[in-house]
């Protein structure tokens, strides 16, 4: 079972590496894959309120629009910030940083908790424990000096060693609670998965859940460091 959704991390994470080297460089790619993203992901979040709001409470359809319209608000400002960040002339080494993070806390997250299991996290979604959490921070602290002694020679950038450190843990950190809220959701509407868009992977959504909190935070740290 491990090797299974280990190699399922694998396969995406490798998708999101390969995307993230064309977007670089094609900017049409980047537009196209940021409104497929965009869009899919309304649709599968917008099914899930679906299900909490309107079926189990009918009176809440107002609550329901407002959800459905802040997650397209932010949706927008989300593939904007994408797009600006990554369209600029010059490498932003930055972004790399923070999709690679949140690359490797899910990925150390079903690591660790594979391996250790122990303690559950949260009664929100009982397949995460502790040892999963404390495993997504210690594979995302490890980019820290791959970053600082290897790629910044290549592509210089103005942070300290500490300074990686904290960005890592603010972005592994957000990811997971990014993860957290998506599974909330998913209890909440009773459904295993956002969609079925992706075979053996579920929905766009759960494969991008923390991402699509933890970049936009990401940034800000990075800006305000």
């Amino acid at each position: 079972m491990m090797s299974k959704e280990l190699s399922k991390r694998i396969l995406t994470s490798i998708f999101l590496l390969i995307f993230l080297g064309l977007a670089f460089v094609y900017s049409y790619i980047l537009i196209i894959s940021l409104m497929f993203i965009s869009i899919i992901s309304w649709i599968e979040f917008n099914g899930l309120l679906t299900k909490i709001f309107i079926k189990k409470r009918p009176k809440k359809n107002f609550l329901n629009f407002m959800f459905k319209s802040l997650s397209l608000l932010y949706l927008v400002f989300f593939s904007i910030l994408i797009f600006d960040e990554m369209s600029k002339t010059s490498i932003k080494i930055e972004t790399v940083y923070i999709f690679c993070i949140c690359i490797c806390s899910d990925i150390g997250g079903l690591i660790f908790g594979k391996i250790f299991k122990g303690k559950k996290l949260t009664k929100i979604s009982p397949n995460k424990t502790i040892s999963g959490s404390i495993g997504s921070f210690i594979l995302s602290l490890s980019l820290v000096p791959i970053f600082y002694f290897f790629i910044s020679r290549l592509y210089p950038f103005s942070f300290s060693f500490f300074e990686l450190i904290s960005l890592s843990l603010i972005v592994s950190f957000t990811c997971q609670l990014g993860d957290l809220f998506i599974s909330y959701l998913k209890r909440k509407a009773k459904v295993k998965d956002t969609g079925d868009l992706l075979p053996g992977h579920g929905g766009v959504l759960d494969r991008i859940d923390g991402i699509l909190f933890a970049v936009p935070i990401g940034l800000f740290a990075f800006a305000i460091f």
